[in-house]
């Protein structure tokens, strides 16, 4: 507690010091010298980092740093970043980075625009120069990719991956972060055996989450039909129940997304394990990869069979105290493939049936919460924005301590915050 309060006191130190040389710049006196536009990129990429993070977190713990001297102004923020940006400054580069994860990977991961849609546009726009500037430079090929996977655009992804790892070897870790995406890619097109490649030479070459590889493993070996053959002669159920011992922690407390895999894993510890029914599409959900295949019919309905499939096999199988927290997980998956294929009646029957086996469902408590949201965000695409307002503030307040709470909590601050938006400018629309 005394390290994480100290380390607050310095970055609040830190966020003085770019105010007051903000302040500086701004004033009529401020020397300009050779180096001021230097100066001047580094003051917009400070107060644009910390205004445009700032933002992200719910009004609750943002009014608190508001109270000690922070600010959260999102568009401030991206105004600043954008300024930073496009000047020839030391400190462009940073600028422009820091704008690429928000646009392709905030954005769409923590549900910033109510639908996890990253500003791929706005990506475009950004990487278009440098692109040209650097045409091999591995970490705009990496972005690049990263837009096209947003797109919709899985093979063109795949390509842009691949050769933004062929573009150099001396930085390992950026390998490993074009493998992440890999393996999310080859998951999208439901190719099991090259998704289990990529998280292999992650377990072995990664050191940021073993616990997270060695689940994932797990889970694209378990979607191989069980007559065939296992790569390396690995046996997911070892593996799952290897994951709990690579558990790590990060100033005394674990990874969300670890701590799910690890409660996930821990049913095949029994003597006789029960099989997860769709591991891999569960933690896609996690990474918000059902908006992705969105913009692919044929991968909706890809996997909207496997759902089928294994809902029929879990109807089959003898029952077990994970039954009713399956059937929900697939019912939620459901969910997203019907809302992606404009089935919304369906969609909304398969939230709903999430929703009333609450008091059922017996482990898999962080369910219901996105039901309710994801639900909330059917009705805000139908234009039913009260009932959309009305369940987000439900899935807010009634629901706490569940797996991967914060992220879920995110995208409901962020749909909260469209929906509001929203109506401003239609009460604007209307006065005009």
């Amino acid at each position: 507690m005394v390290s994480f309060i100290k380390g607050g006191i310095k970055v609040r130190n830190s966020y003085l010091i770019y105010k007051e040389l903000h302040g500086f710049i701004q004033s009529r006196n401020s020397l300009r010298g050779p180096n001021h536009i230097h100066l001047e990129g580094g003051v917009a990429f400070g107060i644009g980092a910390f205004n445009l993070t700032l933002s992200l977190f719910p009004p609750r713990i943002l009014k608190v740093l508001e109270f000690a001297g922070f600010s959260g102004d999102k568009e401030y923020g991206l105004s600043q970043l954008h300024d930073g940006a496009t000047a020839l400054n030391l400190r462009s580069m940073l600028c422009a980075l820091l704008l690429l994860c928000y646009y392709t990977f905030l954005t769409f991961i923590l549900g910033s625009t109510g639908t996890g849609e990253g500003e791929v546009a706005d990506a475009e726009k950004l990487l278009k120069p440098f692109r040209l500037r650097y045409p091999q430079g591995a970490i705009f090929l990496f972005f690049e990719g990263r837009t096209e996977e947003i797109k919709g655009n899985i093979d063109e992804a795949v390509a842009l991956f691949e050769d933004g790892c062929k573009a150099q070897q001396q930085w390992k870790q950026f390998h490993h972060m074009c493998y992440w995406e890999l393996m999310w890619c080859f998951t999208y097109k439901r190719v099991w055996r090259m998704a289990y490649f990529y998280a292999d030479l992650l377990s072995q070459e990664s050191r940021w989450s073993k616990a997270m590889y060695v689940y994932m493993k797990a889970a694209y070996l378990s979607m191989l039909p069980h007559e065939e053959a296992r790569p390396f002669g690995e046996n997911e159920v070892e593996l799952f129940r290897q994951v709990s011992t690579f558990k790590q922690k990060i100033a005394g407390k674990s990874p969300p997304t670890e701590k799910f895999a690890v409660r996930k894993a821990r049913r095949y510890k029994a003597k006789i394990p029960v099989k997860l029914p769709v591991p891999v599409l569960e933690m896609m959900y996690m990474w918000n990869g059902f908006t992705i295949i969105s913009k692919r019919p044929e991968m909706t309905e890809g996997m909207l069979q496997t759902l089928m499939e294994a809902e029929r096999a879990l109807l089959e199988s003898p029952g077990n105290e994970y039954f009713v927290d399956d059937r929900c997980v697939i019912h939620l998956l459901k969910g997203l493939c019907l809302k992606n294929q404009g089935q919304y009646q369906a969609a909304e029957e398969c939230f709903n049936k999430v929703h009333s086996s609450e008091k059922k469902i017996r482990f898999d408590h962080y369910l219901v919460p996105n039901a309710l949201l994801e639900l909330s965000l059917l009705y805000s695409n139908q234009g039913c924005k009260d009932q959309a307002v009305k369940l987000l503030h439900k899935a807010k307040n009634n629901y706490k301590e569940y797996s991967m709470e914060s992220r879920t909590q995110f995208r409901i601050h962020a749909a909260l915050s469209k929906l509001k938006a929203d109506t401003v400018n239609q009460d604007e629309i209307t006065e005009l």
